[in-house]
């Protein structure tokens, strides 16, 4: 079961929904996905966090679990979703694809061919970024993903390297690439 926190906003029409989807072992309270979510709202977007304890299921039933994980979250809103997932959230890229959500999909699990062909199939904007030492991603099948891809020199799976000052910038690059994107989000 997953649990939703909705962030406070500061403005009275927002752009949309924001649903920021943690990793396996990485909840959203963690830098990626906290500087994801702080450069989202100040762009005008509510934001919603979950969290969850994730089951242990196979690829095709996790991809099915973590897309009604998303389908809960959205819930009844009505207007423009952008999901932000990290690792094990971009599990629900199916599901984002069938709705055309725009997405940032952070630490793709880009060494799943189910993964990477749903974000294919997407016609929303997507971003995905990842590191260079992080085994699930793949440059060659983000680049056929055909959004927005920004790679890291030296960075894992969660984004960190071997030194704490390093690790520190991979963060504020990630969260200046997020910005970015979000500057040209229509």
């Amino acid at each position: 079961m997953s649990e939703f926190v909705d962030w406070p906003i500061e403005t009275q029409v927002p752009v949309g929904l924001a649903i920021l989807l943690p990793g396996q072992n990485y909840p959203a309270t963690m830098p990626l996905l906290t500087f994801a979510g702080h450069a989202v709202l100040e762009r005008g977007w509510r934001v919603r966090a979950v969290s969850w304890d994730a089951p242990d299921l196979d690829l095709r039933p996790k991809i099915d679990w973590v897309g009604a994980q998303l389908r809960e979250a959205v819930g009844e809103f009505d207007g423009r979703v952008l999901v932000v997932g990290k690792s094990l959230g971009t599990c629900s890229a199916d599901y984002a694809a069938r709705h055309d959500y725009d997405a940032i999909w952070l630490t793709p699990l880009l060494h799943l061919p189910d993964v990477v062909e749903a974000m294919t199939r997407n016609s929303g904007r997507q971003l995905l970024v990842g590191g260079t030492e992080d085994p699930a991603w793949d440059l060659e099948a983000a680049d056929l993903i055909g959004g927005d891809v920004v790679q890291i020199e030296g960075a894992d799976h969660g984004m960190f390297a071997h030194d704490a000052v390093r690790s520190a910038e991979l963060h504020v690059d990630v969260t200046r690439a997020i910005v970015q994107w979000l500057r040209v989000l229509p």
